[in-house]
């Protein structure tokens, strides 16, 4: 028995000296990405400093790794890849080829990251070093590859090749309409299954249109409600489907709801500036609402919400309109927003001074910025659902994704003007001077957002990637008025979209009112309630409308604000 054992091992000695020196060249490999960056000049990787590494930290990777290959290869083609979903199927665990090869790369992958936490370097560094690791195993897993993935395999087997026909087709169309197709967009169209609400456009520039809602209520309460959404996305990720629309579920509360409608800039808007976004649309927008409802006189007051970087632009433009001595907000509700920009989570990996230079030097003066390279950037935040999974799905297994009101918006890019993106860039996520009084002149005033005089309603989301929760707390610091903030669960988008018939989801509060430093502090005495926030929302938002009216029996005022077309209005509908 001694003596097999023995025999084992020093059969299994070359193996583990090539682990050894597997691991020695992935090293290097680090060590020469370091020193050569990992893209071109301009680019915020160009200056990634020369890695050096914490050596026990090494040393135990090296051991963890050698152990569970060895393990490995002793199972040989019995391995299994475990519970990642890529490699969850029955047709995995039955071929084992392919399961052995998802074992190594989830082994590989854990190591990569694993060398990636091990790098002695600043924060930022090392994110950017663990988010290029993240790209490369993401685009290297097997499943993405028609030799190594077993359920794609089957497939073309069952269906005797269809699957792979399909697959070339679906790539074909994804190539002509220039992306990765997520759901089945033939199943939507703007105003006639999504964006359905009942309502008119009553005012429009060249920056956006002014939609009015019909009300669903035969009293509304006398303060309108102004929605101002992101001009990165399209409003309608407030207005998908009845059962889960944010501006219906208002109207139906008894608020008259208006909405910008941002329109969607082509080459005549080039040179369009944060200045002209504040002042001929968010300013205009907060004055034509108070015109056509009566908050125009002194006194008057409407209630306001901004959505993400909608949240950004009402902000700074109630901060402008307080430098000319008026308030007319009754109250403010930021959902997602960034106010400061000190956690900005992970796409500050992308933010230096290079890579804003670069982007000034490319379109500060004049150009557009691509939905289209929005859209990427943000899919590959989370490479692996939103990117992989449907290059798999439609490519290799030739199926058509299915019918998602929430993902046909996401795939409906918007571009922005190449000087308004670059103003926001600098001067918000790359040097942070929104939230410093007076730091910052826009639109001719100096912009301090803690002389908005109006209570604010904070919300952020538990697991949102783009506005991280401890980013979307920090406004609750930089406001002055009496505030109240509410954390939702899920993710940017899916959080804020959470309707209560839905009854999915917890939201947490605060009873005692109280808002310390960090978030983290604020959740030590917050409690979870089962359910959507919009209730607690909507209880809110009840106490700072005013009285109840009777509710208005045409849309707009007058022939200066007359409805000249229905909702969602043509703006929205035009295409990247």
């Amino acid at each position: 028995m001694k003596h097999a054992q023995a025999t084992g091992a020093e059969t299994f000695a070359p193996f583990q000296q090539a682990l050894t020196q597997g691991w020695e060249k992935a090293l290097e490999s680090f060590q020469s990405l370091g020193a050569q960056g990992t893209a071109s000049a301009g680019a915020p990787w160009s200056q990634m400093p020369k890695l050096s590494f914490s050596g026990e930290k090494l040393r135990q990777l090296q051991e963890q790794y050698v152990s569970e290959a060895s393990a490995l290869w002793q199972n040989g083609f019995a391995a299994q890849a475990g519970a990642d979903k890529r490699f969850a199927g029955a047709a995995w665990g039955g071929n084992p080829v392919s399961s052995f090869s998802a074992a190594i790369y989830l082994l590989n992958a854990r190591t990569l990251m694993g060398m990636a936490d091990a790098v002695e370097a600043d924060a930022k560094t090392r994110s950017r070093l663990r988010f290029a690791v993240e790209q490369w195993m993401a685009a290297s897993a097997p499943s993405n590859y028609l030799a190594f993935n077993a359920e794609a395999q089957k497939k073309a087997l069952e269906t005797q090749g269809e699957s792979i026909a399909k697959g070339i087709q679906n790539l074909l169309h994804d190539l002509q309409q220039g992306h990765v197709s997520m759901t089945d967009e033939s199943a939507f169209e703007v105003g006639r299954n999504v964006g359905t609400t009942e309502g008119a456009v009553v005012f429009e520039n060249d920056l956006f249109q002014l939609l009015e809602y019909k009300p669903l209520t035969a009293k509304v309460y006398e303060r309108p409600l102004l929605l101002v959404p992101p001009c990165i996305n399209k409003f309608y990720i407030l207005d998908l489907q009845p059962e889960n629309s944010l501006i219906r579920y208002a109207v139906e509360q008894g608020h008259r709801v208006f909405v910008v409608s941002w329109r969607n800039p082509d080459a005549s808007m080039a040179h369009y500036t944060w200045d002209q976004y504040i002042e001929d649309a968010a300013i205009k927008a907060i004055h034509v609402t108070q015109e056509i409802t009566g908050q125009d006189k002194p006194g008057g007051k409407i209630d306001t919400l901004g959505f993400c970087v909608g949240g950004t632009i009402l902000s700074t433009a109630l901060a402008v309109l307080a430098a000319r001595g008026e308030q007319p907000a009754a109250s403010v509700t930021l959902l997602t927003t960034l106010l400061n920009f000190t956690d900005t989570g992970v796409l500050d990996i992308f933010i230096d001074e290079h890579f804003v230079k670069f982007r000034e030097m490319q379109m500060g003066q004049g150009g557009l910025l691509q939905g289209g390279e929005l859209a990427s950037t943000f899919s590959f935040l989370r490479p692996n659902d939103l990117v992989w999974n449907y290059v798999v799905g439609n490519y290799l297994k030739g199926e058509t994704p299915p019918p998602f009101d929430l993902l046909y918006w996401n795939s409906d890019a918007t571009n922005l003007p190449g000087p308004m993106y670059c103003w926001y860039l600098r001067n918000t996520y790359h040097e942070n001077k929104l939230a410093v009084p007076g730091a910052l002149t826009v639109a001719g005033e100096q912009v301090d957002l803690g002389a908005i005089e109006a209570p604010v309603y904070i919300y952020g989301s538990r697991e949102d990637h783009i506005v991280p929760i401890g980013g979307a707390y920090a406004s609750t610091q930089v406001l002055k008025g009496k505030k109240r903030f509410v954390m939702g669960a899920s993710g940017h988008i899916a959080g804020v979209i959470n309707p209560p018939a839905k009854k999915k989801r917890s939201h947490w509060t605060r009873a005692d009112g109280k808002l310390p430093a960090t978030q983290a502090e604020w959740l030590a005495g917050a409690t979870e309630h089962p359910g959507s926030w919009w209730t607690d929302w909507s209880d809110w938002l009840k106490t700072h409308a005013g009285k109840q009216i009777a509710a208005p029996k045409a849309y707009g005022k007058g022939s200066a604000y007359k409805a000249s077309e229905p909702a969602p209005g043509r703006y929205v509908k035009a295409k990247a």
